[in-house]
C-alpha cells in the first residue's frame, strides 16, 4: 500500500512539533550521538531530558532503540575482530533477561513515575561517575550476572545500561580496544533484543513514531560521525567528565520537574 503526500502530511501533523521544537529535538539527538560515538553508550542520558519535554518516556526509548540499532553496528563493524566472545557470551543471557523485565515495566508504569525514576537514575549515574576515582582492577566472572541483568533492565527502562557493561569489561579485559569492541557487540545485541520485544509489543505499529525516527536519522549520522572524529583528537576521559556534569544537571532538572507537577 503506497503512501500519498496527504498521508505524510497527516503523520507530520500528528507529531505536532513547532519549528523550534524540531530544532531542539534534532540538536538533542546530535548531542546524544556525539557522546555515543565517543563512549559507545549514553544516548538516552543526553537525549532523554530534551525529548521528554515533547513526548512520553515510553515513546522515547523505542525511538532511540531504532537509532541505536544502526549506530551500534556502525561502531561494531570496524572493530569486530577484537570482540572477546567469552565475555560476550557470559553477559548476553543476563542482558536478555534484564531487557525483558525492563520492557514490561516501561510499557506498564505511569509516565509520571517513569519521569521520577529516570531523573533518579540519571542523577545517581552521574554522581557515581564523578565520585568514583578508582575502578576495580579485576572483577570476577560471576559479576557478569548482576552487571548483565541490571544493564539490560536499565537499557530497556531508561535506554542506557551501557555504563555497567563498560565497568565490567574495562575491569576484565586488559586491552581498551577489546573492551570497546566487546561493548559495541553487546550494545548491538541489546538493541536487537529490545527492538524485537518492542516489535512483539506492537510499539512500532505507530507510523508517527517511525516517521520521527526517519526524520532524526540524519541527526544520528551526523552526531556519530562527530563523536568518532572527536575521540581521535581529545581525551575521552575529559570529554566524558564534562558530559557527566551536564547529565547530572539534567537528572536534577527532571526530579525538579516531577516535584513541581
Amino acid at each position: 500500500m503506497s503512501m500519498t503526500v496527504a498521508d505524510l502530511t497527516g503523520l507530520f501533523n500528528q507529531l505536532a512539533f513547532t519549528p523550534l521544537d524540531w530544532v531542539l529535538i534534532e540538536l538533542g539527538v546530535i548531542g546524544a550521538y556525539i557522546v555515543f560515538g565517543i563512549a559507545g553508550f549514553g544516548t538516552a542520558l543526553i537525549a532523554g531530558p530534551v525529548l521528554i519535554n515533547f513526548m512520553a518516556l515510553s515513546r522515547i526509548i523505542p525511538l532511540l532503540v531504532l537509532l541505536d540499532f544502526i549506530a551500534a553496528f556502525g561502531n561494531l563493524l570496524p572493530s569486530r575482530r577484537s570482540v572477546v566472545k567469552a565475555e560476550l557470551l557470559r553477559l548476553l543471557p543476563c542482558m536478555a533477561v534484564g531487557c525483558t523485565v525492563g520492557v514490561v515495566f516501561l510499557l506498564n508504569l505511569k509516565s509520571d513515575i517513569l519521569l521520577l525514576l529516570m531523573g533518579v537514575f540519571i542523577t545517581a549515574y552521574a554522581l557515581y561517575s564523578l565520585g568514583v576515582k578508582i575502578r576495580p582492577t579485576q572483577l570476577a566472572a560471576g559479576w557478569a550476572i548482576p552487571m548483565g541483568t541490571i544493564g539490560g533492565l536499565f537499557g530497556a527502562l531508561f535506554g542506557s545500561g551501557g555504563f555497567l557493561y563498560a565497568i565490567y569489561l574495562n575491569s576484565r579485559l586488559p586491552s581498551k580496544v577489546q573492551a570497546r569492541a566487546t561493548q559495541a557487540a553487546l550494545i548491538s545485541c541489546s538493541t536487537i533484543v529490545r527492538l524485537s520485544l518492542f516489535l512483539l509489543a506492537g510499539v512500532y505499529a505507530e507510523m508517527p513514531l517511525l516517521l520521527l525516527a526517519a526524520c532524526l536519522f540524519p541527526a544520528m549520522v551526523v552526531g556519530s560521525w562527530i563523536g568518532r572524529s572527536l575521540i581521535m583528537k581529545l581525551s575521552r576521559e575529559a570529554f566524558v567528565r564534562l558530559v557527566t556534569w551536564l547529565v547530572l544537571a539534567s537528572g536534577i532538572a527532571l526530579i525538579g520537574r516531577y516535584l513541581s507537577t
